[in-house]
């Protein structure tokens, strides 16, 4: 029975004539969308079961297979097909070849196949396995059905998508290109690596509080919202931390949180306003203990991602084996100032250093926060190999301890890494006194209108108070290791990263 399907003027010409295939084989009793299919075997069962077959060889081993068609070529009594698999942690879509013939299906199927069939359509074909005259594996058909109706045409395969088109529609992205569905089997791999080398270690994963009455953890902004049902504002995470240190108190020995963060700040190249962060803290360890571990994730992560700890970068070659340096702030940037930097410098001289070398800055920076800066602009993008930046001054972590032997420093670092901070770890904050003192001064920034100065958070403070052992905590950038690891962008590294609405 035919119909005519009615003209839909939002559509292209592409899409309406799929909209009409599918009205038509619905109106003849067929359907566009069948719950389930024929499939015996994968793309990529094929190959490994009959990949060895020479060219022009026959068997008579039949099988279904099932996938999406990424190519077509109708001729008169025989129809080319590529049909390619959905792809796993260990396959990246293997694509196999189907054909059918006047011979094997008859010409109502045969015809058939040439009208509904699109480019993007899902379908099953069930036939023999055999080899091309051209020695191309495939299935020669003796039956096939339609498993679901595309109704927007794939992208051109051959032709290069746009960032902005890929980032936007990646689910088109994981279609055409294998570079996409490889940087997702990848990150897969490695945060299954960073579970299992915790694991290993005897860490408890934890899953913590997404919504929080009071944001901390970290100098960030954060997203603000408002739960109803107690009629109070809340705000969206910015950290995992001070959660986690609650459950230390309550006597968890290692514990880890891999969870998504979100911190109202700008974004670009390597920022992204919603982002993955492992946190990790270990009773009776410091910051050279966790430093240690770190160490461990990153190359254990790099052998099952990669297979090697050598990454090739823009920024030159680097080693992940070996010692990883340990390079201490005040000392390091006075040598590459050429003169005497301390924690007594005055802040007036760091200004004049900062205008010097064109550093932006804050004139109601105090001097510490001028040393960061200067750093971090100066310093850190030229540590192309790991290392560890170490004995920073107190601004740059108010949840860190004391220096053991230097009351102007405390015991933090910033592992960087190709030029970019890649993580950080501490000798952890467990003195209650101490630690309100921190906050207080925190909150009394966030009173004077620094949005992301922590908020005094009485009942962390509580828990402290109960006892904490000393310990050492980590946080690791998840998005930032996967663009160590492949030199891509945070927008490629995050599966649907946030982006600007399109007017």
């Amino acid at each position: 029975m035919n119909q005519t399907p009615a003209v839909n003027p939002s559509l292209t010409e592409q899409e309406q004539v799929r909209h009409d295939k599918r009205a038509q084989l619905i109106a003849d009793g067929g359907e566009a969308y069948p719950i389930t299919v024929p499939r015996t075997h994968s793309a990529a069962a094929v190959h490994a079961g009959w990949g060895h077959l020479t060219a022009g060889e026959e068997t008579t081993d039949v099988v279904s297979v099932s996938g999406r068609v990424v190519f077509i070529r109708n001729t008169g009594k025989l129809c080319f097909a590529t049909i390619q698999d959905g792809f796993t942690l260990d396959e990246s879509g293997t694509r196999l070849q189907v054909m059918l013939s006047l011979a094997e299906v008859g010409e109502e199927s045969l015809e058939a196949w040439k009208a509904q069939i699109d480019l993007g359509d899902f379908v099953s074909v069930t036939g023999r396995v055999i080899s091309s005259k051209r020695g191309e594996l495939s299935v020669l058909a003796t039956d096939w059905v339609l498993a679901s109706k595309a109704l927007r045409p794939l992208p051109t395969l051959h032709k290069e998508l746009g960032e902005e088109t890929r980032v936007r529609q990646r689910y088109a992205d994981l279609v055409a290109r294998p570079e996409a569905r490889d940087m997702v089997r990848l990150r897969a791999a490695v945060t299954r690596s960073i579970r299992e080398t915790l694991y290993a270690d005897g860490y408890l994963e934890l899953e913590t509080p997404v919504l929080q009455l009071i944001h901390g953890g970290a100098a960030a902004r954060p997203f603000n919202t408002h739960l109803n049902a107690f009629d109070i504002d809340m705000t969206l995470r910015i950290a995992l931390e001070l959660y986690l240190k609650r459950a230390m108190v309550g006597g968890a020995d290692r514990v880890y949180e891999i969870g998504r963060i979100f911190r109202n700040e700008g974004i670009d190249s390597s920022h992204s306003a919603e982002f993955t962060m492992l946190e990790a803290y270990q009773a009776w360890g410091d910051q050279f203990s966790i430093a240690e571990l770190i160490k461990k994730l990153i190359q254990n992560a790099a052998d099952a991602a990669l297979g090697t700890r050598v990454i090739q970068t823009e920024a030159g070659e680097i080693n992940l084996d070996g010692d990883w340096e340990w390079k201490p702030v005040y000392p390091t940037l006075a040598a590459k100032l050429g003169e005497d930097i301390t924690p007594e410098t005055p802040a007036e001289r760091l200004r004049e250093i900062a205008t010097a070398h064109e550093v932006p800055f804050d004139p109601a920076w105090p001097a510490q926060k001028l040393i960061m800066e200067l750093f971090g602009e100066l310093v850190e993008p030229d540590l192309i190999q790991p290392t560890f930046v170490c004995d920073y001054p107190p601004i740059a972590q108010p949840l860190a301890r004391p220096h053991r032997s230097d009351p102007n420093l405390i015991e933090a670092w910033d592992l960087i890494i190709g030029g970019v901070e890649r993580g950080t770890g501490f000798s952890e904050l467990i003195d209650p006194v101490i630690q309100r003192e921190r906050l207080v001064a925190q909150s009394l920034k966030a009173a004077a209108g620094d949005v992301e100065a922590m908020q005094l958070d009485e009942d962390f403070l509580a828990a402290l108070e109960f006892g904490a052992p000393p310990m050492g905590g980590l946080g690791l950038g998840m998005d930032r290791l996967i663009m160590l690891l492949t030199g891509a962008g945070i927008r490629e590294t995050i599966l649907f990263p946030l982006l600007k609405p399109q007017s």
